[in-house]
């Protein structure tokens, strides 16, 4: 008797890992912080490396680092407010990887934004890119289509090529966004995705009810991500706005 539930606590315990980091429309800085607040996560590290500029951050009059950790339970989360330069991605992606098996990660999810001619809002879509197979149900019983063509390039690049070679399953969850502004809109999409992956409960009225000022507020994160992504096709494609040359 005393053996059965050991084993049921065992099978109910996974250890999950989201991670968000600066991309197309900040989709995964948007919807990891999201839920970071939403969960009310407790900070119990940060990552750093020397290579990438010195970055703090103040907040509630606490200073932090750019890369952090947070976890509630069995959910780990990785939020980097900073784009993460691509010659260091590669180290920095390995360094998730050796965390996810020090601490027994049975999956990893990725929100991310997936470039789209659309803006309009009844048009956002999510779509799963998944490296096993185990995780191909979690796509089909949450009403996910499959990301299924199209090229990849940057941190989510590393990220997918490294965890690919590895044992731990990993999901990318794409949204359509803009790619060259803050799309706080998407991120609703994408937020009401990864809440129903992980099955939590969710309310984006706040973010909906500002999604001008995140707009303007993330527009330097933005425009430092579009040079980190594009620093390897200079010049930047001519398509870029303005703002962001």
């Amino acid at each position: 008797m005393t053996q059965k539930k050991s084993n049921k606590a065992k099978a109910k315990s996974e250890r999950i890992l989201l991670l968000g980091f600066p991309g197309n429309g900040l989709i995964g800085t948007f919807t990891i912080s999201y839920i970071i607040s939403r969960l009310q996560m407790q900070l119990i590290g940060e990552i750093n490396h020397p290579e990438m500029p010195p970055t703090i951050f103040v907040e509630n009059g606490e200073i932090i680092g750019p890369i952090r950790i947070y976890k509630k339970g069995d959910l780990y989360a990785i939020i980097a407010d900073v784009p993460i330069h691509p010659d260091i991605a590669y180290e920095f992606v390995h360094s998730l990887a050796e965390f996810c098996k020090r601490e027994k990660i049975s999956k990893v999810i990725v929100p991310s934004g997936v470039d789209t001619e659309s803006v309009d809002k009844k048009d956002i879509k999510t779509y799963g890119l998944a490296t096993d197979e185990s995780l191909e149900k979690l796509l089909y019983d949450n009403s996910i289509p499959k990301f299924l063509a199209g090229s990849i390039i940057g941190t989510d690049a590393a990220v997918i090529s490294t965890f690919r070679n590895s044992r731990i399953p990993l999901l990318m969850l794409y949204t359509s966004c803009h790619p060259y502004f803050p799309d706080p809109q998407a991120s609703v999409h994408a937020i009401t995705s990864l809440a129903n992956v992980i099955n939590i409960q969710v309310d984006t009225t706040d973010i909906q009810k500002r999604v001008d000022y995140l707009r303007i507020q993330h527009r330097n994160l933005m425009q430092e991500t579009l040079e980190a992504l594009y620093q390897q096709e200079k010049p930047a494609p001519s398509n870029v706005p303005p703002i962001y040359r």
